[in-house]
């Protein structure tokens, strides 16, 4: 009777045992609107963060732009100023009767010249007055006169017909370059200035020029 007991005592035991290993676990699952929310504020973090470092890269492109623009425009200024300065050493003061005050000469306005007899600005004169052009442009106040002169052939007035309308052709090929007429005279000294004293074929080319000075820089 007691072996019995005992054996059933371990049977029961053995099944309590059984069953408590069986029990099932509990699982607590995610409530899926609190990993929403989870995720919501990540990806709104890493958005604020990238937007913040968008606007930190404009500012910098910009304060780079900025500093670029600034050294180019003193650079650009530098460039004018030395211009300038080398502009002005090349002038030459000069008086000429019938003009008042003081006038300037500079190599880098350079004369053209003329067949005999003719007016009409040469193929290989137009890079001069390119040049001259430029020069005038660069240095915006400055007013020339442009001088028609000719060669000793030919009557006085015949002459200075001929130089009026040599420098009238100088100063109209400036203006379709795009430099204003009001900053260009004229005025013919037909025959009466030569360049070259000579009487033979080359000083005659010399003479038949138009000739370019400054009346205010």
């Amino acid at each position: 009777m007691r072996r019995n007991s005992i054996v059933l005592f371990m049977l029961i035991f053995s099944l309590v045992i059984i069953f408590s290993g069986c029990a099932k676990k509990t699982v607590f699952k995610e409530d899926p609107s609190v990993r929403g929310e989870d995720i919501s504020a990540i990806e709104r973090e890493r958005a604020e963060r990238e937007r913040a470092e968008r606007e930190r890269a404009e500012r910098e492109r910009a304060v780079k732009l900025e500093e670029e623009r600034r050294a180019k425009e003193k650079e650009l200024r530098e460039r004018e100023e030395a211009a300038r300065k080398e502009f002005e050493k090349s002038l030459v003061a000069k008086k000429t009767p019938g003009i008042e005050g003081v006038i300037y000469e500079s190599p880098l306005l350079k004369d053209i010249h003329f067949d005999f007899d003719k007016y009409h600005i040469r193929p290989q004169d137009v890079e001069i007055l390119k040049e001259n052009a430029e020069i005038l442009k660069k240095f915006s106040s400055l007013k020339i006169q442009i001088e028609g002169h000719c060669d000793e052939r030919g009557t006085n007035e015949y002459n200075l017909a001929l130089g009026e309308r040599r420098a009238n052709s100088a100063k109209n090929y400036l203006i379709s370059l795009g430099i204003s007429p009001d900053r260009i005279s004229t005025i013919s000294y037909g025959e009466e200035r030569p360049l070259d004293p000579g009487h033979n074929e080359e000083a005659w080319a010399k003479n038949r020029s138009a000739h370019f000075v400054i009346l205010s820089k």
